[in-house]
């Protein structure tokens, strides 16, 4: 078992009340810190899990039960040009280079705001090429697909055949 760290955004309760934090308790996210920011429940995890997968569907289950929204998962999975740079431990130089085309080719082009000044790029889409030029671990891409995954199917917790984990748990079989 691994422990993965995390975080999920979430609504419809306030962390001031006594009883939502018993639930959250009882659901057996006692492995969370609870926070109100910007008008939402952040709930930052290290969960140990046999996989990523598995640490984000349990979860997102449990505070479900809790009687939340999951509104999403964070880090989210579409970045900047700087986030890019942090998370791969990376210069921004470097991203910059890679962006225009400068050092290697086919860098993923922004998958939003494609027109302003500070495009996002799809996280999972920049982590697998950067695996691919030996830049990122393996392991990472992983993380980011489950998140992109995580973040796109959101709607299927409300399902009552665990299809959520499911689809999250087909992510780091691919």
């Amino acid at each position: 078992m691994k422990i993965f760290e995390f975080a999920i955004v979430a609504s419809g309760r306030s962390i001031e009340d006594d009883e939502f934090l018993n639930a959250v308790f009882e659901a057996g996210c006692d492995d969370a810190t609870l926070s109100f920011q910007k008008g939402v429940i952040i709930a930052e995890f290290a969960r140990e899990a046999e996989s990523f997968a598995k640490a984000i569907a349990s979860a997102c289950s449990q505070l479900h039960q809790a009687g939340v929204k999951i509104e999403r998962i964070e880090p989210d999975y579409l970045v900047s040009l700087s986030e890019i740079a942090e998370r791969s431990k990376l210069s921004k130089q470097a991203i910059s280079f890679y962006v225009r085309g400068e050092r290697l080719e086919n860098f993923p082009k922004p998958a939003a705001r494609v027109t302003s000044k500070h495009p996002l790029w799809d996280w999972y889409q920049v982590a697998d090429w950067l695996c691919r030029n030996n830049n990122l671990p393996k392991e990472r891409v992983i993380e980011a697909k489950v998140v992109r995954e995580a973040n796109l199917h959101i709607d299927l917790l409300d399902t009552p055949d665990g299809m959520f984990a499911s689809r999250l748990e087909q992510c780091e079989l691919n």
